[in-house]
């Protein structure tokens, strides 16, 4: 068996296959590495499409469409190579992006999951939205990143180039893990569904003793908003909403009730703001999302002992603070 699995998760995307699938095939292969696509239950014949057209990729079938953390969760147990990247259908790979990420994870046996630099496919010069030079979770648990405060996205001047990097969260769009321990937590949430479920990972892999760790000496462009453009209110309810359950579940309890409250308050705001613009559905989006949150929160009854997430890296900033009221971009 090859050391590495690199993972197209597909569900009704022939188009962005036939833009990037050829450009990956080219940039992942070699005796140490196979590339997958794992076809999530489409129904637009693209997985047809790739067995006739790209014989040399390996095509996995799942009988629906699980979502993306199940139907990873499944693909990964069934491939169960040693390290997998789990790589999104949007994303341009560039000459030898996995090779040093490989490298890493094989060096430090303590990294639990990386990703490379993460850079706009529309706007080369600049950082993309989701995971730019690697994830932080702020005190109320807002994520941000290396190269992206909110709203605001760097350009890449090469000011996060160097040494890896410890970091709090690696990016879904091009994640790489060590499978072992990735199994052995139980993968992706599938409660989840969509959006935030590799900041949960990524948080029990601290809790698990692994560090996560950005490597940019390795480049790839994502799309982003290929499945929900930013903006979007199911794009905003799955955001807040997973992002109070990973809060919930990842936190002691006493710790857990007041970093919650704080968001309520805080989250009242952004529903606020959405009001005065007159986003009506997007306002709408924030109070489902408490809502459903405070259902499915009663499915989570274990809790960590220790609180973890305060002493990751960047978890002393006030993310909000920074760029709505001293009105920083960096």
């Amino acid at each position: 068996m090859k050391k590495l699995a690199v993972i197209i998760l597909n569900w009704n995307g022939q188009k962005l296959l036939e833009e990037f699938l050829p450009i990956a095939l080219r940039h992942t292969s070699g005796p140490e590495v196979d590339l997958f696509v794992a076809d999530n239950g489409s129904t637009d014949g693209s997985p047809d499409w790739v067995e006739r057209e790209f014989p040399n990729v390996k095509l996995l079938r799942l009988d629906r469409n699980y979502g993306f953390a199940e139907g990873y969760n499944r693909v990964i147990a069934a491939t169960n190579y040693p390290y997998t990247i789990l790589l999104n259908s949007d994303v341009e790979v560039t000459e030898g992006w996995w090779q040093p990420l490989l490298q890493t994870m094989e060096r430090n046996p303590e990294i639990g999951a990386c990703q490379p630099k993460i850079k706009s496919y529309r706007e080369r010069d600049k950082f993309e939205y989701a995971g730019a030079a690697g994830g932080y979770l702020d005190r109320l648990g807002y994520p941000y990143c290396r190269g992206r405060l909110f709203d605001s996205v760097e350009t890449d001047h090469g000011q996060y180039d160097g040494q890896i990097t410890d970091i709090c969260w690696a990016s879904g769009a091009a994640l790489m893990v060590r499978t072992k321990p990735y199994l052995s937590l139980g993968g992706l949430d599938a409660g989840f569904f969509a959006h935030m479920e590799e900041i949960d990972l990524c948080c029990r892999l601290h809790y698990a003793g692994y560090r996560v760790v950005a490597d940019t000496r390795s480049t790839v462009y994502h799309v982003g908003g290929a499945s929900l453009e930013q903006g979007n209110p199911k794009k905003t309810y799955l955001n807040f909403r997973n992002n109070l359950l990973l809060l919930h579940k990842n936190l002691p309890r006493k710790r857990g009730r007041r970093v919650l409250l704080w968001r309520r308050l805080a989250d009242t705001l952004a529903w606020g703001m959405f009001l005065l613009k007159g986003d009506f559905k997007n306002a709408s989006a924030i109070i489902k999302a408490h809502r459903d949150f405070r259902k499915l929160r009663r499915e989570y009854t274990s809790f960590p002992k220790h609180d973890i997430l305060s002493s990751l890296p960047g978890a002393s900033r006030m993310a909000v603070m920074d760029r709505y009221l001293l009105r920083k971009e960096k």
